[in-house]
């Protein structure tokens, strides 16, 4: 690429050497996604080899999404290494609730200027991401938009492909009255609700960085960037040993939204309220922003990042297994003749 430089695009407020560098920067981060080392990033396209042992019939599921506006979260504390992790987090999560195991990803950041280090930096996120999801980063773009955005502002979105066996497709239909939802834990607001988020606290002129009782100790800050869990490994362990009925990614819409997404029709769930094991973080969000106890149910997570339904005599060898691996799951209500979520 030594002869490619172009004095007049960069004048214009495009660099095509930083895009260079950037890719030589992350390079290190993509191999940690590759089995076999190879070099893929600088094509034209990314290259996936798709085994299909122990697959009868294959369905490829996709999945897209970005992370909304926590990113003002990251460029305020300028610290941009994790949120990549929520970037792959959003789309991996979401095939999983088909019963699907994620196989490649690739990203997408637009940028006012191009920071090598800092690209590279973001992309070493969404490479840790890939890891924690057993995926591989085949590919990605990195578009540099002077004039269009701030130099040091950027987003980033990605898209996934996951691959599930037409009879293990999680659909709903076996679901009925009496069976267990099962809470998996989430380590935060994940990557929703931030709009709100920014508006309780004020976050351009808010303190970041010192600690508060609420938390524990920990800064708001800190808090507020902690990285959307990746639920894959373990649930790709449960789904070996379970028949899974349904499962919910808790995203933004909170309880009320996403959950009856994995309900057939004339099916709800009964959820006591006290059983919700709510993390600290949101009840500082109730309490400094006066929202609602519904609101706040139908916006965050309120420390659930999953949900899955299983039959009565399932739930407990599901909590076993989700605990045995890293998951600290609980028992959070029952399926009912109904519609929707009812807390009580």
């Amino acid at each position: 690429m030594q002869d490619s430089y172009s004095e007049s695009y960069k004048n214009a407020g495009v660099d095509i050497t930083a895009g260079y560098k950037a890719v030589e920067l992350m390079k290190k981060h993509v191999a940690r996604t590759l089995p076999d080392g190879r070099d893929v990033i600088g094509g034209f396209g990314g290259l996936f080899q798709l085994d299909l042992a122990g697959i009868k019939d294959p369905v490829l599921v996709s999945g897209t999404d970005g992370v909304g506006t926590k990113l003002r979260l990251a460029q305020l504390m300028d610290k941009h290494d994790t949120i990549g992790i929520d970037c792959v987090a959003m789309c991996v999560n979401d095939v999983l609730c088909c019963g699907a195991k994620p196989l490649f990803f690739l990203d997408y950041i637009a940028c006012g200027k191009n920071y090598p280090e800092k690209i590279a930096t973001i992309v070493g996120g969404v490479a840790e991401g890939c890891v924690q999801a057993g995926c591989q980063l085949v590919g990605g773009e990195t578009a540099e938009h002077p004039g269009t955005m701030p130099v040091d502002d950027y987003d980033i979105a990605g898209f996934t492909v996951g691959v599930v066996d037409r009879a293990k497709i999680i659909d709903n239909k076996k679901m009925t009255e009496g069976d267990v939802v099962i809470a998996l834990p989430s380590s935060g607001v994940h990557s929703n609700g931030f709009s709100l988020v920014r508006k309780v606290f004020d976050i351009e002129n808010a303190d970041l960085t010192s600690p508060l009782n609420e938390l524990g100790g920990k800064a708001l800050g800190e808090t507020l960037l902690e990285p959307t869990v990746i639920y894959v490994k373990p649930m790709l362990k449960l789904f070996e040993q379970v028949e899974v009925l349904g499962v919910s990614h808790i995203t933004g819409g909170g309880f009320y939204e996403n959950m009856p997404r994995s309900f057939p029709k004339g099916l709800g769930a009964v959820i006591d309220r006290n059983d919700v094991r709510v993390l600290p973080i949101f009840d500082l969000i109730q309490k400094r922003g006066g929202i609602s106890e519904h609101d706040m149910f139908n916006t965050f997570n309120m420390g659930v990042g999953m949900t899955v339904v299983v039959r009565e005599q399932d739930a407990n060898r599901t909590i076993e297994i989700l605990k045995a691996n890293g998951v600290n799951a609980y028992r959070l209500g029952v399926m009912v003749k109904g519609e929707g979520v009812t807390l009580k």
